[in-house]
């Protein structure tokens, strides 16, 4: 069993949020920013949360903030920001923007921390979840050369690492749904209120 005192959890809250046309850590879900869906998730889990974030509107929710080693690099970059800045060997990464998330789904990744592999996605709908993941500090070089050979695409450079993918059943697949657009925020509230 694996010591929350030895994981820390990470926020993406970064993002241009170009298709929502709004900051999606603030948009709402019954009364609730999406960031704060995040936070409650990892809380049981974690010793630490930070948040990665250039936007000094996410120090109201009293978590450490990191900003951006690498300006514009997308989620890879914020990646690499939050395990520069973090103490631990297993970080849970999530972004902001998946509001059904729960500690169950995440425990899961932790439960499948092995020797063989340094990031441990979930796969939900037949997608993999590289921002729903436990990321182990050492692959924090290898996302260094990647920023540094301006390699933005998340799925890329974790295929470059030892990864695993732990596939999700059926019961867990409202927690993985992201918001991009006003409709995925629309099946959201509807899922929510199920």
């Amino acid at each position: 069993m694996i010591d929350k005192k030895n994981i820390i959890g990470i926020i993406l809250a970064g993002g241009k949020s170009s298709r929502m046309g709004s900051d999606k850590g603030f948009l709402q879900l019954n009364n609730k920013p999406f960031i704060q869906y995040s936070i409650e998730a990892l809380k049981p889990l974690v010793s630490e949360i930070l948040i990665v974030s250039d936007d000094a509107k996410y120090d109201t929710f009293g978590l450490k903030r990191i900003t951006d080693f690498t300006k514009n690099a997308g989620p890879v970059g914020g990646i690499y920001s939050g395990l520069e800045a973090s103490k631990s060997e297993l970080n849970l990464i999530l972004s902001c923007d998946i509001p059904l998330i729960t500690s169950d789904v995440l425990q899961k990744l932790i439960d499948a921390v092995d020797d063989a592999s340094d990031i441990i996605q979930a796969e939900s709908n037949g997608k993999t979840m590289p921002l729903i993941a436990l990321y182990k500090r050492a692959v924090k070089g290898q996302f260094k050369r990647f920023l540094e050979q301006d390699e933005r695409r998340l799925r890329v450079v974790v295929k470059g690492c030892r990864y695993n993918t732990i596939v999700l059943d059926e019961a867990f697949q409202n927690a993985t749904l992201n918001v991009n657009t006003k409709e995925e925020l629309k099946q959201i509230e509807d899922a929510y209120n199920d």
